[in-house]
């Protein structure tokens, strides 16, 4: 149950952070612009979920790897799935920002 629930999410597979960070995956933050300057991973462009299909010509290369993210993990997982549907290759749900931010120091 958990996996599959994982799997809607858009945690499937494990995540190579460091080869993701190494070809400049962009980061993703689709939390609103006040959570976003309450503190966000200091690359992360932000793109409010509301507004990502308005805006999705913003991320020109639909094969660059892209690393969604916001509190939880759930708008992050909604924003892969409509990355995905317009066509981007590369969409990984990174769950929550802060977490995402570690994860990508160490990498």
């Amino acid at each position: 149950m958990f996996e599959m629930f994982r799997n809607a999410m858009g945690f499937g597979n494990d995540i190579d952070y460091n080869a993701l960070k190494e070809e400049g995956a962009i980061v993703l933050d689709v939390r609103s612009p006040m959570e976003f300057n309450g503190g966000h991973y200091e690359k992360a462009l932000n793109i409010p979920l509301e507004q990502l299909e308005q805006k999705v010509n913003q991320l020109k290369d639909k094969n660059k790897p892209i690393l969604t993210c916001c509190v939880s993990g759930a708008r992050s997982g909604t924003a892969k799935r409509i990355l995905e549907s317009k066509g981007f290759t590369r969409v990984y749900n990174g769950g929550n920002w802060n977490s995402l931010g570690q994860k990508m120091k160490s990498a």
